[in-house]
């Protein structure tokens, strides 16, 4: 559990999934901190159900929606325009959603819907929002994986085609989503060093979501089920995110993954230098941008 109080009066949030689950959660206790909170979401009925409940339940009226398809490459940067149009700093950014659909579902520009939703969406997200986040410093990134990133491998150049490869589940792309994550973090903290912003990802455990739902492995689900009483609360899946976003003992750390609020292993390949920099640079060329820290 995070422990620690720390008020959070004149920071801005940016959480994205923000109107359900651990993403709800996270956004409650930024407002319950006094944070000016951006609900980054798809569904606007939904984020304003979460924003007047989060309202409620908080008192903090600071709390505000902003339309966000992550697997939409033009809906990330219309979303970061509106956003630095209106806002002068950037303080945590939470990169939270996550889905699980259809291996050969594609998006409006090509790409892989889990893929894109998972990880390429957060990673323009991300870089465009590098100039605000720096400006901002100290600022935290906070991405969130799972452990099961350690189940899988992944090949830069052949993991946005599509269709991609039948021979895997969704729920093994789903995986391979995870450790784009972890390797994202590792990189972007190479780069981000002594610029004041820090990056780390997380698991959050084994949380009792929707997402559930979409798992194709039929043991695996089954095993999930029979275990559901065991499952945490998506409040307690919130902890280590919240952890990384308030607590002094991360301040100046970068690149680590956590797990309840501990510095965790990640796999071999998580810590592949030149894997990462490598899915670092398939990802610039995808989205058509090129990140001007090195």
């Amino acid at each position: 559990m995070c422990k620690y109080s720390d008020r959070l009066i004149g920071k801005v949030v940016i959480i994205t999934g923000a109107n359900t689950g651990i993403g709800f959660e996270i956004a409650k206790d930024m407002a319950e901190r006094g944070a000016r909170v951006i609900l980054a979401c798809r569904n606007e009925t939904r984020a304003m159900e979460a924003i007047n409940e989060i309202r409620n339940q908080t008192h903090n009226e600071n709390i505000h929606y902003l339309h966000l398809d992550l697997a939409s490459l033009s809906s990330v940067k219309e979303f970061v325009d509106k956003f630095m149009n209106k806002e002068e700093r950037l303080d945590i950014l939470v990169n939270n959603a996550g889905v699980i659909t259809g291996s050969d579902e594609k998006t409006e520009d090509g790409l892989s819907t889990m893929i894109q939703s998972n990880y390429l969406g957060h990673f323009l997200l991300t870089v465009l929002l590098l100039p605000l986040l720096t400006s901002s410093a100290p600022s935290r990134i906070i991405n969130f994986s799972s452990v099961t990133h350690k189940f899988v491998n992944i090949h830069p150049d052949d993991l946005f085609t599509v269709p991609i490869r039948k021979s895997y589940t969704n729920s093994i792309w789903y995986f391979k989503t995870k450790l784009c994550m972890v390797l994202m973090t590792k990189e972007l903290a190479r780069r981000l060093n002594n610029t004041g912003v820090t990056v780390n990802c997380l698991h959050p455990g084994v949380v009792k979501t929707n997402i559930i739902n979409n798992i194709d492995i039929k043991f695996v689900k089954t095993i999930i089920n029979a275990a559901l009483s065991c499952f945490k609360t998506p409040r307690d899946g919130a902890e280590t995110a919240i952890y990384l976003a308030v607590s002094p003992e991360v301040e100046k750390h970068s690149g680590g993954y956590y797990v309840d609020c501990k510095l965790a292993n990640t796999s071999r390949r998580a810590q592949n230098p030149d894997l990462a920099r490598q899915l670092w640079e398939v990802s610039e060329r995808l989205v058509g941008i090129e990140c001007k820290y090195h």
